[in-house]
């Protein structure tokens, strides 16, 4: 089964975001607007209850931040991918690298560069012309995040959440 572990922001964002996700993302349909702290990946069914228990116990450790969205941003020429860009603060770097230490340790291929995706598999073209324009947007949001959640996705390729963890909880 496929896990992976995600902040979700407030319906406020979430409906900045999909303003626009629902014309240039494919992934609309499938999961909310997110921010990525663990990439996807595999586990049985008895290894995913050791992993949520790892998971509480990060977020026990875990305090609340603030989100600061800046702009729009692209992470072309290596991905025609336009996000809206999260400001990399501490408390989420520490985060992110508590869900990548001991058990929880798996290959990236990218370095994590927080981010909410609003666009994904433009063409060139299409890529060029949307992000000229939305680059333009004033984006400026800021919010406390006090959770994360582990997500699984079902046999329609949708994702659900599996279970919740509030940060300084277990």
């Amino acid at each position: 089964m496929k896990f992976g572990v995600v902040l979700f922001p407030s319906k406020k964002l979430q409906d900045v975001a999909n303003s626009y996700r629902k014309r240039y993302d494919p992934h609309y349909s499938l999961i909310a607007p997110h921010l990525t702290v663990k990439e996807v990946f595999e586990a049985s069914e008895t290894e995913i209850e050791h992993i949520a228990a790892q998971l509480r116990q990060v977020a026990k450790d875990a305090k609340p931040f603030t989100l600061n969205v800046t702009k729009v941003s692209s992470f072309s020429p290596v991905n025609n991918v336009i996000y809206l860009k999260v400001e990399q603060k501490a408390e989420l770097t520490a985060l992110y690298n508590m869900l990548h230490e001991g058990q929880l340790k798996q290959p990236t291929e990218y370095t994590f560069i927080p981010h909410i995706t609003i666009g994904q598999r433009l063409s060139d073209d299409e890529h060029l012309d949307v992000y000229s324009q939305l680059k333009l947007v004033d984006v400026a949001h800021e919010e406390v995040i006090d959770r994360f959640h582990l997500m699984y996705q079902l046999e329609n390729d949708t994702w659900t959440v599996f279970e919740t963890f509030r940060f300084g909880k277990e």
